[in-house]
């Protein structure tokens, strides 16, 4: 693995820890895609760092278990902001 990989990888984790944002906005951040963030937290910092991988995979957890409610939360601002440029 690149040196480069290795850094990128333990910063998001740590920026993870300390941020708590999702996977999305964390790519977004990094300019790298969801797809390579969630490589680097699940497949690459188990070897780098195990134990920093633990914190992290209880904060990817988390935000696995309340992602309905993300989705609900965001098809209900979508309605609401349709209806009320409907009545403008």
């Amino acid at each position: 693995m690149h040196d480069h990989i290795k850094e990128r990888t333990l910063k998001i984790a740590a920026h993870l820890l300390d941020s708590r944002q999702t996977v999305r906005r964390i790519a977004k951040e990094f300019g790298v895609s969801k797809s390579t963030v969630h490589k680097d937290l699940t497949e690459r910092l188990p070897k780098i760092n195990p134990a920093l991988y633990k914190e992290v995979k209880s904060v990817l957890e988390y935000h696995k278990s309340i992602r309905h409610l993300r989705g609900g939360e965001a098809t209900k601002r979508k309605y609401t902001e349709k209806d009320e440029m409907e009545t403008v």
